[in-house]
């Protein structure tokens, strides 16, 4: 009885809101920010851009392409800081980068500060996501991890669709643009507060958790790692050039009957969130289907979404569909990525995740530029369909047993 008297005493009294709660509660928003209208703002609000400041197709995925960049830079400084600080730094950083790329762009007078500002919150993305790994190893329970990160990253889908239906407000004539931007600069700094209060402060203790049993540039490149990196690659190429252009698209093909041209945008947006919620259930989901099967489901899906938009963009239907499947199929596999590298590198979170998002990063720089360009010259159907390509061959190629069932 004295045993546990003391184990009542020694609990904390002072809330009843779990560690684990907390965490996920500011990953959610943390992501909701970063890669909601920080990372897709842009490819959102391009058919105003477009107007605003004249932009190519070409100088939108240069742009386009600076925001991933950014996002790119982030991640090896966001490693530095989750060693030397602690997770609480780079994520509170990143709400910050946010907020202030929001009013710069809010601001913007031209196409470079715009330009500036696209980048300064996308670097937000490459700050705000990856530390929630290590944090989940030190405060969440083992069997509880799959399902709080796949919390953390669906946050995006509460993002996008916050993001669409103030665009469709812009669409409407309900509100400005530039309030619309400044509303996200408020949504960055709630962020900020929120990671004070549900990211565990300081560093963990010096030896804490599983370490992977290899360490440094052996544990990066060792074969096992192979498939989730070329997964991370294929994602961020096919996620970047339709989040870029897919709006854009439908618009300069006459938009949707029923709706001015630019709410077609936020319709596309609004599916993409909405039935990105399917990313809370991956762990289940990943349970019963392994993680080969559901991989090649994910990548067709990616595909489908591509072709669709390509071929119909003015089908009602067919919009609907495309970006719902890419809206379900980006929130499912971010959560994937999240915990598969977790199992890939035990007690190194930070570090598996930080490779397979410059995976993400390396294909979504990349993709919006050479679609742009393939879009100049033939047209942005076959930039789609182009894109489409390298999906379904990652479809093909998981499904033939590129990984095992489970990691």
């Amino acid at each position: 009885m004295t045993g546990r008297s003391d184990d009542h005493a020694a609990a904390p009294v002072t809330t009843s809101i779990s560690p684990t709660v907390w965490l996920s509660s500011a990953g959610f928003v943390a992501t909701a920010v970063s890669f909601g209208p920080a990372r897709m703002g842009f490819g959102l609000f391009l058919p105003t851009f477009r107007d605003v400041f004249a932009l190519s197709t070409t100088q939108a995925g240069l742009i386009a392409s600076l925001g991933f960049l950014a996002f790119f830079a982030a991640l090896p400084v966001t490693a530095w800081l989750d060693a030397r600080a602690g997770q609480r730094v780079p994520v509170m950083i990143g709400a910050a980068s946010a907020a202030f790329g929001f009013l710069v762009v809010a601001t913007a007078a031209t196409g470079a500060a715009l330009g500036a500002g696209v980048a300064l919150a996308g670097a937000s993305a490459g700050f705000c996501w990856v530390p929630f790994n290590d944090a989940a190893e030190r405060v969440v329970p083992v069997d509880a991890r799959p399902g709080a990160l796949s919390v953390v990253s669906t946050g995006t889908t509460v993002g996008v669709a916050a993001a669409g239906a103030l665009f469709l407000g812009v669409a409407y004539g309900a509100t400005d643009w530039r309030a619309a931007w400044t509303g996200f600069a408020v949504a960055g700094l709630a962020a900020a507060v929120i990671a004070g209060r549900g990211v565990p402060r300081g560093r963990a203790a010096e030896g804490a958790g599983d370490p992977i049993p290899v360490s440094g540039r052996p544990a990066l490149l060792r074969r096992a790692v192979v498939p989730l990196y070329a997964a991370a690659l294929c994602f961020g190429a096919s996620n970047a050039v339709f989040l870029s252009f897919a709006a854009d698209h439908v618009v300069a093909r006459g938009g949707l009957v029923g709706v001015p041209d630019r709410a077609a945008a936020a319709v596309i947006f609004l599916s993409y969130g909405v039935c990105g919620i399917v990313g809370l259930a991956t762990g289940w989901i990943e349970a019963r289907l392994g993680l080969r099967r559901l991989l090649g489901l994910l990548f067709a899906a990616f595909a489908a979404s591509l072709a669709l938009i390509a071929w119909r963009p003015s089908a009602w239907g067919a919009v609907l569909l495309a970006a719902g499947l890419h809206g379900a199929a980006v929130m499912t596999i971010s959560a994937l990525l999240s915990f598969w590298s977790l199992r890939l590198f035990p007690g190194r979170g930070s570090l598996g995740f930080t490779a397979a998002l410059v995976g993400v990063a390396a294909g979504s720089v990349g993709g919006p530029i050479l679609a742009g360009s393939v879009a100049d010259a033939a047209g942005l159907t076959w930039a789609f369909l182009g894109t489409a390509g390298l999906p379904l061959a990652a479809a093909a190629v998981f499904s033939a047993g590129a990984v095992g069932r489970r990691t």
